[in-house]
């Protein structure tokens, strides 16, 4: 009689634990890897002359899915929807250059860096910037949602210059503002200045950002330990074939930066 009681009781407990999250087998059985990725932030996003998906994050999105053997699915995203689409279920993963605050860490789940960028600007040619106090009382433009619009705001405030700023739903908006000299500066990184002022003649190189490196990981469910271990996983692979190494002097120029932080054992 005991023996049916406890058994009946492990069938009830059984049935009253919810399910855990498991996006590494749904993938799977899927067939299809649904990648979220910003598309207006060249070279690491962005549409080439076909209008297809192109560049780092889209090359990291494909090398994932063939890791698992499935489709890759990519769902264009902008800046602020690069954590709703996972908390939704819409995509499976991000590969959208996020930073991992602690605030989103509340939110979604962040794998260990795959990427590193720092934040500097793109100014109209006729706006007088060189230097970052050059900037005082110009009209600056950054994407919604973005560390730099964050970053940015902190000192807008400091200077008591809020009004100046001028927020946009996507990098291109900050790019084309600026072109045509409707704000004095676009904060973006590193990586997008080459190509911006390459396609606009009106648009050059501004200074660094004063804040710090930006370590940027991707992102998935926050409860689902598994995935975000297998994505850790998969991002130490990129390296330790070479292949991190191959897209970023392939997209970006230059040598690969070092994804490690000194002083943190990954």
């Amino acid at each position: 009689m005991l023996k049916k009681i406890m058994a009946a009781a492990a069938l009830s407990l059984a049935a009253s634990v919810p399910a855990v999250a498991d996006t590494l087998d749904d993938v799977v059985d899927r067939g299809t890897l649904r990648c979220g990725v910003v598309l207006d932030f060249p070279p690491i996003g962005y549409r080439d002359a076909n209008n297809e998906p192109a560049g780092f994050d889209v090359d990291y999105c494909k090398d994932l899915a063939a890791a698992l053997e499935v489709d890759a699915e990519i769902l264009p995203v902008t800046w602020a929807e690069r954590l709703p689409v996972i908390v939704t279920g819409r995509a499976d993963v991000v590969f959208g250059a996020t930073s991992d605050s602690l605030a989103r860490a509340r939110t979604v789940g962040f794998t260990i860096p795959y990427a590193v960028y720092y934040a500097q600007g793109v100014v109209n040619a006729q706006s007088g910037i060189e230097t970052f106090e050059d900037i005082r009382g110009k009209r600056v433009a950054a994407a919604v949602g973005t560390v730099p619009e964050q970053e940015w705001l902190k000192i807008a405030k400091e200077w008591g210059e809020e009004g100046l700023y001028q927020g946009y739903q996507s990098e291109n908006e900050v790019f084309l503002a600026v072109a045509q000299g409707k704000a004095d500066i676009g904060i973006t990184t590193n990586t997008a200045v080459k190509p911006i002022t390459e396609q606009y003649d009106t648009v050059i190189a501004g200074p660094r950002m004063p804040w710090t490196t930006d370590y940027t990981s991707v992102v998935g469910k926050r409860e689902d330990v598994t995935w975000l271990n297998y994505l850790n996983l998969f991002i130490t692979h990129q390296v330790r074939s070479g292949r991190y190494a191959q897209l970023w002097g392939k997209y970006v120029g230059g040598e690969a930066p070092d994804l490690r932080i000194p002083g943190v054992m990954y």
